[in-house]
């Protein structure tokens, strides 16, 4: 066959098109996180109750992460930490961000991994929540996102939420969970000939858990849930408000599903990293507290004031990878590794090369997803913590958690330190700090308390020199 000059030309042109659009075939990057969600409340850790048959499928078909956690138990720090892979003192976000603190100017200001990817030639995209400064320049443009829709605050309604669109906010109809969905899938369909990363930062299962589209709460018409078997809980009150928080995440899970079927129809799964994680973990009724590290004790019914905390149901957070070809079906990986190594796994996993200037602390894990025999080179056997409490209390935290002890330590206070023999007690039921065998464990506090004093001396920590 042959071409007339202009139809070759076309047909030359088309395929330089293809190839500017598609640079090598790089590989493409979807990354999750919910809001307020425990590990415990979602189908790959084994709750039978919850209705995720979407989070159930990318588990079945990628990896699951058994020792995933969070640095701080609150979204503003965590969400910081995962973005920059620096701790919260770093950035000078040791809190959620309050109101006031927003319009003063607090936000995050750091490098990011997706100002890297964006630099390396992605689209990159932040559809959802932010919380992490409402100033301009602290918007999610400024930080490395091409395209943002979704609220600069730390919340949102769960139906008919005005968002932010095209740099104006702007009315909207019907689940928040949806309408964000339908623009992250817009995004994609918009990107599919060039290498993207977009982040879908649900506001669910955050409080207030609903209203829910009537098809999700449907699944949990005639549950009765299981509960913390807890002397002195309100059961009724318990039963009613996890009910309420697993249709809440049903509606993430559904929206999810709708992400995965237009990844499968545009031909992208086989390219696409999908993660789906947390900020932080929770508890509804664990510990007698509800949510999260600024919890509330509840007992019958009531609640009583703020109670910092760093249970592992308040750090350990779900994590699940899927990248069909290049992640083992169905896998489990028991490395502990944190947020704050993030920013280098993305990249790692990515084969985009970490700035010579990047601060970012943290490791790169992803050889963990490829099946490596060794132990990957993320947090590894020990993570660090810290949250500085100061909206509605008063805490200065620090946490070492290794893999059989944990230790907090309460700055500023007097006998709230906590110690945890996690192999005995993996529920956090049994303070060993105080009590009959603080003594014996004397050797292993010190040695726990050394370490961390070290770790906070390598990120400069203002509570080693604070007189405060």
């Amino acid at each position: 066959m042959h071409l007339r000059p202009a139809t070759l030309l076309t047909v030359l042109l088309t395929l330089a098109s293809a190839v500017l659009a598609a640079p090598a075939g790089r590989p493409n990057l979807v990354a999750i996180v919910t809001d307020d969600l425990g590990r415990w409340a979602i189908g790959p850790y084994d709750n039978k109750e919850v209705h995720t048959p979407h989070l159930d499928r990318i588990a079945r078909e990628g990896a699951t992460f058994t020792r995933a956690f969070t640095n701080t138990p609150v979204c503003s720090p965590s969400r910081a930490t995962y973005l920059s892979g620096l701790y919260p003192t770093e950035v000078k976000i040791t809190d959620w961000i309050n109101p006031d603190e927003a319009k003063a100017g607090l936000g995050l200001a750091a490098q990011t991994w997706p100002a890297v990817l964006q630099k390396s030639g992605y689209r990159t995209a932040l559809i959802g929540k932010w919380h992490l400064g409402e100033q301009p320049q602290f918007h999610p443009t400024k930080l490395g996102f091409d395209h943002f829709m979704g609220f600069l605050n730390g919340g949102a309604r769960t139906m008919d939420a005005p968002l932010e669109r095209d740099g104006k906010e702007q009315p909207t109809k019907g689940p928040i969970a949806d309408v964000i969905t339908d623009d992250a899938i817009a995004f994609v369909q918009a990107n599919r000939d060039r290498p993207f990363s977009l982040s879908l930062h649900f506001r669910e299962p955050h409080l207030p858990y609903g209203p829910v589209a009537a098809v999700d709460s449907a699944h949990y018409k005639d549950l009765d849930p299981t509960i913390p078997n807890l002397p002195g809980l309100d059961v009724a009150q318990v039963k009613q408000a996890t009910k309420a928080y697993y249709a809440s995440i049903s509606s993430v899970d559904r929206n999810v599903g709708r992400l995965l079927q237009a990844l499968d129809e545009l031909g992208l799964a086989q390219n696409t990293l999908l993660v789906f994680t947390s900020d932080h973990g929770y508890n509804e009724g664990r510990h007698y507290v509800k949510t999260k590290g600024n919890a509330q004790w509840i007992a019958g019914g009531v609640a009583g004031p703020t109670r910092g905390n760093m249970w592992d149901t308040s750090i350990m957070i779900p994590l699940l990878m899927r990248w069909p070809g290049k992640i083992e079906p169905g896998r489990k990986i028991d490395t502990m590794v944190s947020n704050v190594d993030f920013f280098r796994t993305y990249l790692g996993a990515l084969g985009v090369q970490v700035p010579a200037d990047a601060r970012a602390r943290g490791a790169d894990f992803s050889n963990a997803l490829r099946g490596a025999a060794a132990p990957p080179s993320g947090s590894g056997s020990v993570v660090f913590g810290q949250y500085d409490l100061h909206n509605a209390s008063l805490a200065y935290m620090r946490m070492i958690r290794t893999d059989r002890y944990k230790l907090v330590r309460f700055f500023h206070a007097n006998n709230m330190d906590e110690l945890y023999d996690l192999q005995a007690d993996p529920d956090e039921l049994q303070n060993l700090a105080r009590g009959p065998r603080a003594a014996e464990l004397a050797a292993v506090r010190k040695d726990l308390q050394a370490r961390l004093e070290v770790w906070m001396k390598s990120i400069n920590d203002p509570l080693l020199t604070d007189p405060y």
